[in-house]
């Protein structure tokens, strides 16, 4: 009987965390477990989600598999300080040398505020090494702290890594530009973590070509691996409105202050005054920004309570099947461009509604929806475009039969965290040796 194959996911955010970066490591956790893999993920401190963050979705944690091992390697809250009667002498008597020395070192160190996880990682993975060896390890970021642990633990037993990432590290997709000056740490840390992996994986290809370009080392060992959705987070195909009634616009995910949320406020005036728009509705599911003090600004930029616009709150996992089930068309309300992917596109194609976009032109997220019948687009961010595609697409709602639904909803089926995954794990077992 062959060994059970076994596996060390780094993956900081992970349930009970809302982080929108939490669903692709669960989806992989879970698959591999499903798979036959022994999986041991090492993720944050529940203090950092609950304390620091205040960023949970408790009802995450029952879809993590049974048979996954979580553990929580402590670390240094950000922008925490011990007890000032612990300070040695210089941060006590020269706090602006002892600052100024310390921005230095960081500056040339692991350059992230996560790096205290990093020590604490391999204490524990190399403990569990010794007992029963690991076949793999897997790191997905951000933050970058996994893979600074994912190279170091190879380094020190010889084991695979594997570095997928949810996000450009060095490369700010959202600006389209570069995070670092040059000789930053950061650029030596991303360097020698990549060029050491045995597969680099991106949830685009654009992400993939700006890397492979800058790191050409390691461009034949980079892959895409898309998002993808599970079938149990979308409702079955629902009828279309009946005739005369409101029609619902729905947007499902954070809101950011990046996104073009006037361009969208002015484009939704200008619809409801538009013969039969006159009622429409939209309504804005998920939270506001990132941090507390986000709430309050973005709350006064969407207009809640004003022409139909309702604000309605974050929903649970558990509950986003009826969100989608009371919806007629679906917003893509995206930030940045053609670095960006959103992992909601997936879920929205499975619903078989349609879908309009807001964001810019040359989106990664448009290769995805290339191809769906149901999806309308503007030529740019001008709200009267907006406006054309907001219309477009509740006409395509009372017009579309359900026939037409399960036929936009076949687009999706290609993205299920099953047909990605699969393809995917086969690689994994043999970069394993397993």
């Amino acid at each position: 009987m062959s060994r059970q194959p076994r596996v060390l996911y780094l993956a900081f955010f992970f349930p009970p965390s809302r982080a929108s970066g939490v669903f692709r490591p669960l989806a992989v956790a879970n698959h591999l477990a499903a798979s036959g893999w022994e999986v041991t993920v090492h993720t944050g401190p529940i203090n950092y989600f609950t304390d620091f963050l205040g960023s949970v979705d408790t009802s995450l944690e029952s879809r993590v598999d049974p048979r996954i091992r979580v553990v929580r390697p402590p670390m240094t809250l950000p922008g925490t300080a011990p007890d000032i009667r612990d300070y040695n002498v210089v941060r006590a008597h020269f706090p602006t040398l002892w600052n100024k020395g310390k921005k230095f070192l960081d500056a040339r160190g692991f350059p992230e505020q996560y790096r205290s996880w990093i020590p604490n990682v391999l204490k524990a993975a190399l403990r569990d090494h010794t007992r029963r060896r690991f076949d793999l390890v897997i790191a997905t970021g951000n933050p970058f702290a996994a893979f600074a642990g994912a190279w170091a633990f190879g380094k020190l037993t010889g084991t695979p890594y594997v570095l997928d990432y949810r996000d450009a590290w060095t490369f700010h997709q959202f600006l389209e530009e570069v995070r670092y000056p040059p000789g930053h740490s950061a650029w030596r840390w991303e360097k020698r973590t990549v060029e050491g992996a045995a597969e680099v994986e991106f949830v685009n290809r654009n992400m993939l070509e700006w890397y492979a370009e800058r790191y050409p080392k390691a461009a034949p060992r980079m892959t895409v691996v898309p998002n993808g959705f599970d079938p149990t987070d979308v409702p079955r195909i629902s009828p279309p409105p009946d005739e005369g009634a409101p029609l619902r616009y729905v947007y499902l995910g954070t809101v950011t202050e990046t996104m073009p949320i006037e361009e969208l406020m002015e484009a939704w005036r200008r619809l409801r005054r538009r013969p039969g728009y006159a009622d429409a509705t939209l309504t804005i599911y998920g939270h506001l920004g990132f941090r507390p003090w986000n709430i309050e600004p973005l709350l006064a930029r969407i207009h809640d309570g004003e022409e139909g616009i309702r604000y309605a709150g974050p929903v649970a996992k558990a509950d986003v099947t009826g969100v989608y089930a009371e919806a007629d068309v679906l917003l893509l309300w995206l930030p940045g461009g053609r670095y960006v992917t959103s992992g909601k596109v997936f879920e929205y194609m499975a619903t078989g509604l349609p879908i309009a976009s807001v964001h810019q032109t040359g989106i990664a997220a448009a290769d995805v929806l290339d191809g769906y019948p149901a999806w309308e687009h503007p030529s740019s961010l001008d709200p009267a475009d907006i406006t054309e595609v907001l219309a477009r697409s509740g006409q395509a709602a009372r017009e579309m039969t359900v026939a037409d639904r399960e036929a936009a909803r076949e687009h999706a089926l290609r993205y299920s965290r099953t047909a990605i995954l699969t393809p995917w794990e086969a690689r994994m077992r043999t970069i394993a040796g397993v």
